[in-house]
């Protein structure tokens, strides 16, 4: 039995002494998602060396992230540091073993679930990392896992002997690197020309953007490339790779001054399938020879490291305003581009960020173009890809009349900057498009520091995802709906539209608002905005206050069943007008009472007369899935509809009330039945 012990008890510390005993190359070996990472290390002798004489910080890809380019040969030295570094002890930069020893950039960025950090364009993975062991040398050894592979810039075969280059060498020996087909000789020049070359030398962490040479037509362009302009495509003191970018955040350009200010901004759009990343210039203040405005560039070709920061290669200069609406859709349709690296793997990338709304265009003819082409003065409101793929936009695509209606929509005969919008929140604007009676409607949202402007045609609410994509003659704002094919019921679109809160708020006493979101039944419902209300209130002062009183629930709910419609159809302003002319008087027989009224048109702009009064229409024709809403400036409502006392109201049943209780009644059980 004592044999028996000390067996066991020898066994014990001979396994702890393996534990003891285990290096970092063994960590590596043993986790299964590392294994080609391991296997490149495994079968370069001199890399395995590292592992067993040297203190390292070693940053390890995982297996998913060398099956995404299966064709990409890591160069695993890049990986890298001589020194062991655990997460808390990274610099910002750190030289690799690499020849030449290239940096590597470290970048900690905060997000609502914590801090995240990243080396160049790959994430950390926190919870794998911070491993640290002794090899058999005792010298310290820290093991990071990364998502992504680490791509350095290196010279083309045989052609250059620059291993660690600034961003001036780079420009300056461009072709002599493995960047694909792309050629920056056109930009260079221009820096060149403009003596800015300390510009793209100067020691520190910056972001360099740098226009490929598609970028330099039409040919009056690169004249236009200037001082300015070229400060315009530096961000200084910081480093920002696309995973880690804090998009839509506005960093100061090198161009950020007293009497010009220009700022760079990283954003990304989706069109369901893939998401490409784009920075966008925004002159903020401009001066004589640089518009106000943004301009869009889509990356290239990204992440790039250089000695002094990271260079993005772009489709077109920034900061340069020299083309039409027209000619701005026509160039951001379609683009071809040759990638190296991981990027770079001779992958063709296409489809700008409004190619498949220009796709629409062409698919529909070429009226809309001449339109554009033919206004002096154009604000172009131009859906995002991934806003025409939602199934209601793809149904009528087929139908060409319908959708030269909904593209003209879309399009304003006047310039509207998202300033201009902003600076008139204070007041309902009312903007004309290009179809004839319809009109734009835009609202500002304030969320905390944010501005969100949101544009209403024909009922359909959509959000300016990107704004002031400055033409030559006006302005491009993408949105992230199709205006005029409707998404929401007739209730979605009261909860959502701001100007119709008392309406809604009135419909939720009594389970009035129920019956809205039913598609057994098509809707044309009269809606007072809150305006009308607070004309009501100081035409009837007791009739306001009675009506928004509890107590009043029953008259509330009787006045609105007068404006609601409950038909097989629906009824367009331009209906009811026309049964206006082809009658004396037009009744109709909403859920309460009949509604005997008169339309007309004036100024291209529709009012009703009822009971004598004439009440303008604010918005018509709001298209919803299951009916349509008339904004109206007054409710159909008269003093003797709720001339009752307190009392009476409060206990009381009249037998006049019973057919329009029970019309409610029988509505509610069939909505509550549907569903």
């Amino acid at each position: 039995m004592m044999a028996m012990k000390l067996l066991a008890t020898l066994v014990l510390l001979i396994s702890i002494g393996d534990i003891h005993s285990k290096t970092l190359l063994d960590k590596i070996q043993d986790d299964s998602d590392l294994s080609q990472f391991f296997d490149l290390v495994d079968r370069d002798p001199g890399i395995k060396s590292l592992f067993l004489y040297r203190s390292l910080t070693i940053f390890a890809p995982t297996n998913q992230a060398f099956q995404r380019y299966p064709e990409l040969k890591a160069n695993v030295l890049y990986h890298i540091v001589n020194t062991p570094n655990k997460l808390e002890s990274l610099r910002q930069q750190m030289f690799t073993d690499m020849e030449g020893n290239p940096p590597i950039f470290i970048t900690r960025k905060r997000t609502p679930n914590g801090e995240e950090m990243y080396v160049n364009n790959a994430m950390i993975l926190k919870s794998r990392s911070n491993v640290e062991l002794k090899n058999e040398q005792g010298k310290k050894q820290v093991l990071h896992v990364i998502d992504d592979i680490l791509v350095p810039l290196t010279p083309n075969q045989g052609s250059s002997d620059i291993y660690n280059p600034d961003a001036l060498q780079f420009l300056t020996n461009a072709n002599t690197f493995n960047i694909g087909a792309h050629r920056v000789r056109s930009f260079y020049q221009r820096v060149v020309i403009s003596k800015k070359e300390q510009l793209y030398s100067a020691d520190g962490f910056h972001t360099f953007f740098v226009p490929v040479e598609e970028g330099f037509k039409p040919p009056p362009r690169p004249d236009l490339i200037d001082k300015k302009v070229i400060d315009g495509h530096v961000i200084p003191n910081h480093v920002i790779f696309t995973s880690s970018a804090p998009l839509d955040q506005p960093f100061e350009t090198e161009a950020f001054e007293d009497n010009l200010k220009v700022t760079a901004t990283f954003f990304t759009q989706n069109d369901g399938k893939s998401s490409k990343t784009y920075v966008k210039s925004n002159t903020v203040v401009g001066d004589a020879k640089h518009t106000a405005g943004v301009v869009l560039a889509e990356v290239v070709l990204g992440n790039i490291p250089v000695k002094n920061g990271v260079v993005h290669l772009i489709h077109r200069p920034l900061m340069v305003v020299d083309t039409t609406v027209a000619k701005f859709l026509e160039m951001m349709e379609r683009r071809h581009y040759h990638y190296s690296s991981k990027e770079r793997v001779n992958k063709e990338k296409e489809d700008g960020p409004l190619f498949k709304f220009y796709e629409v265009i062409m698919d529909v003819g070429g009226e809309f173009m001449q339109a554009i082409n033919s206004m002096r003065d154009v604000t172009l409101f131009a859906p995002s890809n991934e806003a025409w793929n939602r199934p209601e936009v793809r149904n009528i695509l087929g139908n060409k009349q319908k959708m030269r209606d909904i593209l003209n929509l879309h399009l304003v005969n006047e310039r509207y900057s998202a300033e201009k919008i902003r600076s008139n929140n204070n007041q309902i604007i009312q903007v004309p498009t290009n179809v004839d009676k319809k009109f734009l409607y835009f609202n500002v949202l304030n969320q905390g520091d944010e501005k969100t402007i949101t544009v209403e045609g024909s009922g359909v609410n959509a959000t300016i995802i990107q704004s002031d994509i400055a033409a030559t003659n006006g302005f491009v704002h993408i949105i992230d709906h199709v205006l005029g094919v409707p998404y929401t019921s007739v209730l979605e679109k009261l909860q959502s539209d701001p100007m119709l809160n008392d309406t809604l708020w009135l419909g939720t006493r009594n389970r009035f608002n129920d019956q809205l979101n039913a598609t057994s039944a098509r809707y044309t419902y009269f809606v007072p905005r809150d305006k009308a209300w607070r004309s009501l209130e100081n035409e009837f002062p007791s009739v306001y206050k009675k009506l928004f009183m509890p107590d009043f629930s029953y008259h509330a709910n009787s006045i609105l069943e007068r404006h609601l419609i409950v038909s097989d159809r629906i009824f367009t302003m331009g209906d009811l007008k026309n049964m206006s002319i082809a009658s004396d008087a037009l009744i109709l027989t909403p859920v309460r009472d009949q509604l005997k009224i008169r339309v007309t048109e004036h100024d291209k702009r529709y009012s009703i007369t009822w009971n004598n009064k004439k009440i303008n229409v604010f918005r018509s024709d709001v298209i919803c899935t299951n009916g349509i809403i008339h904004v109206i400036d007054r409710p159909f409502i008269e003093e003797s509809d709720i001339r009752v006392s307190y009392s009476a109201a409060t206990t009381t049943f009249n037998v006049y009330q019973l057919p329009s209780l029970i019309t409610s009644l029988i509505l509610f059980a069939s909505t509550y039945f549907l569903y």
